[in-house]
C-alpha cells in the first residue's frame, strides 16, 4: 500500500484555530471522569443525532429522537424513525469505535444504515455523483478504486503526526470526496470525525457538532464545493474548525451551568444530611451522595462562608450545627 498523503494546507486561520480549541479543552479536562452532568451529555447525544440526521433532510425533532430514545411511539414516516433508530445504534458505541479501523467504519456504516440498505457495511459497487446547488458538484472515484482509496486513508490517519484536530477535518473531507457508500456518507463521515476527535479527547464523545454544521448547512456544502475546486481539502477544514470551535464553546457554557446546578444540589443534600445526623462524617458524606472527600470538604468550607453549617468541638468527637435557613 502506498504511503499516500492527502492534500492540505496548515494556514494561519488553522493554527488560530487550534491552539484556541485546545486551549478550551485543556480547561475541562477533568470532563473525562465528571459524572456530574448526565442529563446534559444526553441530551448532546440527541442533538448530534438530529443534527446530523436534518442535514441530510430528515425533519424528526430533537423532541422526537428522545421518543424514540425511550421506547416512544412517534408519527413520521417509516424511513425518517428507521434512520433514527441506525443513528441511535451507530452512536451508543460511539466510545468503542477504534478511530484508526476500517472495519469498525464498515460496523458502524451497517448499524446506521441497516434498516434502510441490504448493502448496509459494504462498499458501494456502482458510480455515485455529489450534487451541489448548480447540479453534479463532484464524481466520486470509480467503485473498484473505493477499497483501495480507503485503506489509504486508513493508513494515513493511523501514521499522521497532524494535530487531532486538523487530521478528522482532513479525513472527513476526503471520506466525502470517495464516497465509499451507496448512500449514508455524509452522517458516517460526521460520526467518524466524532470518533476520531473522541479518541483524542473524551470531551468530544458530548460535545454536539453535528448541531452546529446543521445551522451553517449551507457552508458546510460550499466549503466541500470549495475544497474540491481547489484540489485540497484546506477550506473545509477551516470550516469544521469553526464549527469545532462554536461547538466546545457552547458546550462549555452548558456544562459550567449543569454542573453549577448540580453543585447547589449536592450543597444542599449536605446541609439536610447533616441536619439528620448531626455526627456524620465526612467520609460517610462522600459515599452517600458518590462522590470524593476532597469535593465535600470544598463544599463544607463553603457552606460554612455563607453561614449554614458550623463544626462544633473537636474533628472526631465534635458533631455539626445546621443553621435554620431563612
Amino acid at each position: 500500500m502506498s504511503s499516500y498523503t492527502p492534500p492540505y494546507t496548515i494556514t494561519s486561520k488553522i493554527l488560530l484555530l487550534t491552539n484556541e480549541i485546545t486551549e478550551m479543552i485543556t480547561e475541562v479536562s477533568a470532563i473525562k471522569k465528571e459524572k456530574s452532568a448526565p442529563i446534559l451529555r444526553k441530551k448532546n447525544r440527541v442533538r448530534s443525532i438530529t443534527g446530523s440526521l436534518q442535514i441530510e433532510g430528515n425533519t424528526l425533532s430533537e423532541e422526537e429522537v428522545t421518543a424514540i430514545i425511550e421506547g416512544k411511539r412517534v408519527l413520521g414516516s417509516v424511513r425518517e424513525i428507521e434512520e433514527v433508530k441506525g443513528a441511535i445504534k451507530a452512536y451508543e458505541d460511539l466510545e468503542q469505535y477504534d478511530a484508526t479501523k476500517l472495519d469498525d467504519l464498515l460496523l458502524a456504516h451497517k448499524r446506521m444504515m441497516g434498516g434502510i440498505l441490504k448493502n448496509a457495511g459494504s462498499f458501494r459497487r456502482s458510480n455515485v455523483g455529489v450534487y451541489g446547488k448548480e447540479g453534479v458538484s463532484h464524481i466520486a472515484p470509480p467503485p473498484y478504486r473505493v477499497p483501495e482509496l480507503m485503506g489509504e486513508l486508513f493508513e494515513w490517519l493511523g501514521k499522521t503526526k497532524e494535530h487531532p484536530l486538523v487530521a478528522s477535518s482532513v479525513f472527513h473531507y476526503e471520506f466525502e470526496f470517495i464516497h465509499p457508500f451507496s448512500d449514508g456518507n455524509g452522517r458516517i463521515g460526521r460520526l467518524w470525525q466524532s470518533v476520531i476527535l473522541g479518541s483524542f479527547r473524551n470531551i468530544f464523545y458530548y460535545v454536539p457538532i453535528e448541531s452546529v454544521v446543521k445551522k451553517h448547512q449551507k457552508t458546510y456544502y460550499e466549503s466541500l464545493e470549495a475544497a474540491g475546486f481547489v484540489g485540497e481539502s484546506t477550506p473545509f477544514v477551516e470550516f469544521m474548525l469553526e464549527s469545532i470551535h462554536l461547538s466546545v464553546k457552547d458546550f462549555l457554557k452548558e456544562y459550567q451551568k449543569s454542573d453549577q446546578k448540580s453543585s447547589q444540589k449536592s450543597d444542599q443534600k449536605i446541609y439536610e444530611l447533616m441536619g439528620q445526623y448531626n455526627k456524620i462524617t465526612i467520609k460517610e458524606l462522600a459515599l452517600r451522595l458518590d462522590m470524593s472527600e476532597s469535593g465535600i470538604k470544598k463544599m463544607i468550607i463553603k457552606l460554612k462562608k455563607e453561614g449554614k453549617i458550623a463544626r462544633v468541638g473537636s474533628a472526631k468527637g465534635g458533631y455539626w450545627e445546621v443553621k435554620d435557613e431563612v
